[in-house]
């Protein structure tokens, strides 16, 4: 799908503000079946080009994002190093809509209500485009990973375990 024909979200209008490409794809989203895996088998692409957003609150910075690959399990030590944490925990799904603006399953690392210290795995500089919400549940956005990177201030780090 282009860039007409689907619904603006504040991810997409914050790539269009930056003149920055990407292209949207929707799918049929359930809660049964949310999970980034699912992302990946109904638009057929491989899953480690599908990122998902995880946000956290370290015991030092407050809030913080993580931006990892679908199939990734976040190493909650090494998100704490790299975010100048002592701890990083995971905030509670209920916390997510209020904070980020949100819901579980559309959670974009662009366009939030306050921009967050943003932490990507660095698989994400061996690919040459990425999957990441497009703020809408069912919908995902296909983008340029540096220039993702680059429009939320965001840092490469490694962040998955393994």
């Amino acid at each position: 799908m282009s860039k007409k024909g689907h619904k603006k979200t504040n991810a997409l209008r914050i790539l269009d503000t930056h003149h920055i490409d990407y292209e949207v794809f929707t799918y049929e989203w359930s809660e049964e079946r949310g999970a980034g895996i699912h992302v990946a088998e109904s638009l057929h692409i491989p899953p480690e080009q599908v990122f998902k957003t995880l946000v956290g609150k370290g015991n030092v910075t407050g809030h913080v994002v993580f931006c990892i690959p679908v199939e990734g399990e976040l190493d909650m030590k090494q998100a704490a190093r790299v975010s100048g944490n002592k701890s990083v925990e995971l905030i509670a799904v209920k916390n997510l809509l209020p904070l980020t603006g949100y819901l579980r399953g559309g959670c974009s690392p662009l366009g939030m209500k306050k921009a967050f210290p943003t932490y990507f795995d660095d698989s994400i500089s061996s690919i040459p485009l990425v999957y990441v919400s497009a703020g809408l549940r069912g919908m995902q956005v296909k983008v340029n990973p540096q220039a993702l990177v680059d429009v939320v201030g965001g840092t490469i780090a490694p962040l998955t375990m393994g």
